[in-house]
């Protein structure tokens, strides 16, 4: 389907999907990938159609929230130092777009062609999603976006407002055409909201959570997997190093939504698992410097996982609990969203209107 024809009629091409079996791992992408890791650098990967080559580990941009300026930028030069050439971000993150603000300062003194950026919007119609990308490059200090994505997608209808007439997808073509764009792509929160936006249009990228935990307790990610493996779109891992819900005879260690992996063999593990799928390019860890900085030396060590580390896995997560069963029930019974499913987690991405 060419970009410019999918306005036509796209919303008879959404598609739901029920949970299917483990995606094979690709043998020929895993050994790329050793290979690329040579001399413990930070190993990179082309991302589908692309043709960029980004890091396996992208920088969170929500992270600059936990922090001033000063640690805000010695973070991302550390980073980009360490490997990282990869950035994310988006309008949504910190309050009044302070982590766009801060990314687009920090990433000052750092050769632009040397970065790929990426930002997002969660706007779905055309006008405000216009308003929100100008607003991004002039916060990022930037003239264009290396990667572009609908933010969050969580229902069909969202979706399909999104590719509609009069939806965000007008002015991001518009917007690539006068060079502030190169790729498109688009995160989502559900297996259906994934496979309606894999099925609408011809995106490069798919971002979506993609970890053991949720793989192995609900069967999470595996049809998003192979559908975006038959639509030639690269696959973006968001909380790769998840460790599942706190549990409730578990003290938080620190103050965030879900559980992160912190123990640096269960790091390796996990980044193992993620990197050894197939399709799965590169992964954005959970936001805090430091849990970025364990990441990074876990990936600079991947190996394609092996059957007794696959094993170990699954054993580990049997012990954790799903953080997106209750939203990925909500959606799939098409229950109402008046309510928060998380009301302590920071991206609120759940609720729209809260950003309206």
């Amino acid at each position: 389907m060419k970009r410019r024809s999918f306005l036509m009629g796209v919303s008879g091409a959404l598609g739901t999907g029920m949970l299917s079996g483990q995606a094979a791992q690709s043998q020929e992408t895993a050994a790329q990938a050793v290979a690329e890791a040579n001399g413990q650098e930070l190993p990179r990967r082309t991302l589908g159609r692309t043709g960029a080559q980004v890091s396996v580990v992208g920088f969170p941009g929500l992270a600059l929230r936990h922090h001033e300026q000063p640690e805000c930028t010695a973070g991302i030069h550390k980073a980009f130092d360490q490997g990282v050439n990869y950035f994310d971000v988006a309008p949504a993150y910190g309050r009044d777009g302070e982590c766009e603000i801060k990314m687009g300062v920090g990433l000052q003194g750092i050769d632009r062609s040397k970065i790929y950026l990426s930002c997002k919007t969660r706007m779905y119609d055309k006008d405000k999603a216009r308003e929100e990308l100008e607003r991004s490059l002039k916060r990022l200090k930037t003239d264009h976006f290396d990667l572009y994505q609908l933010h969050c997608l969580r229902r069909p209808e969202e979706v399909a407002q999104a590719l509609g007439p009069g939806g965000a997808m007008e002015t991001i073509l518009k917007a690539q055409e006068e060079g502030k764009i190169k790729h498109i792509g688009f995160s989502a929160h559900t297996t259906k909201a994934a496979l309606a936006a894999l099925d609408g249009f011809p995106f490069d990228t798919c971002m979506f959570p993609i970890n053991f935990v949720e793989y192995y307790a609900i069967g999470f990610g595996k049809p998003v997997l192979k559908l975006a493996a038959e639509k030639g779109a690269a696959v973006i891992s968001i909380k790769p190093v998840s460790r599942g819900l706190w549990p409730k005879d578990v003290q938080r260690t620190r103050q965030w939504w879900y559980r992160p992996v912190e123990d640096e063999r269960e790091m390796l593990l996990a980044m193992r698992f993620v990197l050894s799928l197939e399709g799965v390019v590169t992964g954005i860890p959970i936001s805090f410097l430091d849990i970025l900085d364990k990441t990074i030396a876990a990936a600079r060590n991947f190996k394609p996982i092996t059957e007794e580390e696959t094993e170990a896995v699954r054993r580990l997560a049997a012990t954790c609990e799903s953080v997106f069963l209750k939203e990925e029930q909500q959606v799939a019974r098409n229950m109402p969203a008046d309510l928060p499913i998380y009301p302590d987690s920071p991206h609120e991405c759940h609720r729209r209107h809260q950003y309206a």
